[in-house]
């Protein structure tokens, strides 16, 4: 059957939508005692759920072919609309529960138009629940439905409706559905009063457009005036090229398939870079699968034997010694796969995962057969993707050398931990942290300063290797990075095990200058590319140090930034009357210096008799003693440390790739565009 005719026949299929569809499965009243087993959390990232919820439902009438447009928009008022030009909920009255059928949809769990009947072929959605739900954690919820030449409203609170359905429009055209709400504090908290982040729902949108092409999404905030429009007629291949627009490809525009096997639709974008690692993207009914599954499998599995055979065809691939793996295949990749299913079966409640096996079958077979007439089609093309993955090969076993004698050498030697390293007595990981601090000077005091008991310290000699630019076999030759590897104990790459780490908590501490950003940023790199887990565990942090000393006799405390700074010397000032400030110093002063200040302290006269006080100004942790940076920037109850998160991995990504890798234009962009949101550039 052709492709055109399975969509007639998935269209005339979905036509008769009424309310025979919508099949009711359980009761609401969970919801609001539970909301974490619907919506993940309670946190602002489980408020902007109920966002993806109601859009998911017209993403869902777009891939079922009645929708072409959705509209989200921010109110002043906190308030949230989610427009689309798809059939409209059917408000007639439900056989099942003899109330309306938008009410039903509204206030009952599992009731929805994917359960059974015709409504839906493929939806994505949290298995329909989510009108309900959002209806639910929402103080303020209208539902306005246009269709038949008339529009009917309905409001509820909290889950219940404040009045019956009403017609309010008879001479409507169009057809449509819009739901306004207002998330309830009572479950959001604060949440509430920060509000939606446009840059999150942007971002969002943005890839739900790029996975239904030839749907128009759009965002409007009126709180600033932002809007925007996404609009995507290539699809993932036009997502492909996004993801890879900061890099060097090796071709353009990217590999890209669409078509229907076995009931089983199947999209994928592929393109090859220059970089070291893979970035691939997995979805199932524009749902997002951060752990893979079998449409995954499937495709590996197709590309590792598709460039092997094209390799030896050409003879590029001389024999079974040569063959390619499949982490060969998959350096410097960037690829989305999109399926779309009737019946998707995830693992896990985040539906991290999809366990359908006919979908690798699908998967495997589309890609196999479109990618090899590619290979054909392209042999330039096809020669660069051979020779970039038998580069990685010979990489890798350098690689393995390298690190089985990195391994080897931590295994030999402390126990053989490094001679730099100065650890901790404590052996339980959890209660264990270690300083990776920059340079001998600064490590020295860390050491003189730190708890023994629980704190280690590792100092770092100049900047480690850019990993971003370097594979694993080079990295592993560096110093430094060898240290730091034999030091965590968690060994590296597809090796890294996070529960053998050794420290529950490592803190990048450096100094606040251009070098000691440059570090930091080095480290970043290489914890983000090799050790993930490190920092998806929580257990990577960010050392606060001190900028300022502010001191007025005996009254002497510190400033973590030019804001505290200042706060502080207006304390100061009010106390003794006076409102000017001292200029800060320029260079910091000797311990003979601080000794003889100390000395003058105490025959100077006390506070408000005239004196002003005076600020110290710290560009290195070196400059501090140990006493000092144990009690502004090690002890546990002073100190303050930044964790290292990841809130969005493409975002990350791309920054990464943009600071870091070859491309200097992107680089420069990215400078001149935030140059003047930094502040006391110290070179």
């Amino acid at each position: 059957m052709s492709d055109k005719k399975k969509d007639s026949k998935i269209s005339s299929a979905s036509s008769g939508y009424g309310a025979k569809d919508i099949q009711v499965l359980e009761g609401l009243a969970p919801v609001r005692k539970r909301p974490g087993m619907y919506i993940g959390s309670t946190s602002v990232e489980g408020m902007h759920h109920l966002i993806w919820e109601v859009v998911d439902n017209s993403i869902d009438e777009a891939m079922a072919g009645h929708a072409t447009t959705v509209e989200v928009i921010l109110y002043k008022d906190g308030k949230v609309a989610v427009k689309d030009d798809g059939r409209g909920i059917p408000i007639e009255k439900h056989p099942q529960t003899k109330k309306s059928t938008l009410e039903t949809v509204l206030t009952t769990l599992h009731a929805g138009g994917k359960f059974g009947g015709d409504g839906y072929k493929v939806s994505g959605g949290l298995h329909g629940v989510g009108l309900s739900v959002v209806n639910a954690l929402s103080d303020y919820l209208k539902a306005e439905v246009t269709r038949d030449g008339k529009t009917h409203a309905q409001e509820y609170k909290q889950g219940v409706a404040t009045g019956a359905v009403k017609a309010i429009n008879t001479k409507a055209t169009g057809h449509g559905t819009t739901i306004t709400f207002h998330p309830d504090k009572e479950i959001f908290g604060e949440a509430v009063d920060e509000g939606f982040a446009w840059k999150t729902v942007l971002e969002h949108l943005k890839q739900q457009a790029y996975l239904t092409k030839g749907v128009k999404i759009k965002i409007d905030d009126e709180r600033t005036g932002e809007s925007q429009l996404f609009y995507f007629e290539g699809g993932v291949q036009a997502y492909v090229a996004d993801l890879d627009k900061n890099k060097t490809v090796l071709f353009e525009p990217p590999f890209y398939v669409d078509k229907e096997r076995d009931g089983v639709r199947v999209e994928i974008g592929l393109q090859y870079t220059e970089d070291f690692n893979e970035n691939l993207k997995a979805f199932a009914n524009n749902i997002y699968n951060p752990e893979g599954g079998m449409h995954v499998v499937g495709f590996r599995a197709a590309l590792t034997r598709t460039l092997n055979n094209y390799g030896k065809k050409i003879g590029m691939v001389k024999d079974a010694k040569d063959a390619l793996t499949g982490d060969d295949v998959r350096e410097g990749l960037t690829a989305i796969i999109s399926v779309k299913l009737a019946n998707p079966q995830f693992e896990g409640q985040t539906k991290a995962k999809l366990g359908n096996p006919e979908v690798r079958t699908a998967v495997e077979s589309v890609f196999n057969d479109y990618f090899s007439n590619y290979l054909e089609e392209h042999p330039g093309d096809a020669r660069k993707m051979i020779g970039k993955t038998m580069l990685a090969a010979k990489a890798r076993l350098a690689a393995r050398a390298a690190r089985e004698t990195v391994i080897r050498k931590g295994a030999l030697e402390g126990m053989t931990l490094p001679g730099k390293l100065a650890d901790c007595t404590e052996k339980d990981p959890a209660k264990s942290e270690l300083y990776i601090v920059e340079g001998d000077s600064a490590g020295g005091s860390a050491k003189s300063g730190r708890s023994r008991e629980f704190q280690a310290i590792l100092p770092l000699r100049g900047k480690i290797l850019n990993v971003e630019r370097a594979r694993l076999d080079k990295m592993l030759s560096n110093n430094e990075v060898k240290a730091l590897i034999i030091a965590l104990g968690a060994g590296i790459s597809d090796q890294f095990d996070i529960e053998k780490i050794r420290y529950h908590r490592v803190i990048i501490m450096t100094d606040a200058d251009v070098d000691g950003a440059h570090i930091r940023t080095l480290l970043l790199t290489f914890f983000y590319r090799f050790m993930p887990s490190i920092i998806t565990r929580g257990y990577l942090y960010i050392a606060q140090p001190p900028l300022y000393q502010v001191r007025l006799g005996k009254d002497m405390r510190w400033a973590y930034s030019d804001e505290e700074k200042d706060k502080v010397m207006a304390e100061m000032m009010a106390k003794i009357g006076k409102g000017k400030e001292t200029k800060v110093e320029a260079e910091p002063v000797t311990e003979t210096e601080v000794s003889e200040e100390a000395d003058a302290e105490k025959k100077a006269p006390q506070e408000g008799t005239g004196r002003t006080p005076n600020i110290q100004r710290y560009k290195g942790l070196g400059e501090m003693n140990a006493e000092q940076l144990w009690d502004t920037t090690m002890d546990p109850a002073h100190r303050i440390l930044l964790q290292v998160t990841i809130e969005d991995a493409q975002g990350t990504d791309e920054v990464f790739s943009t600071l870091m890798g070859d491309e200097v234009a992107p680089r420069k962009r990215f400078i001149q565009t935030h140059a003047k949101q930094v502040q006391n550039l110290d070179i």
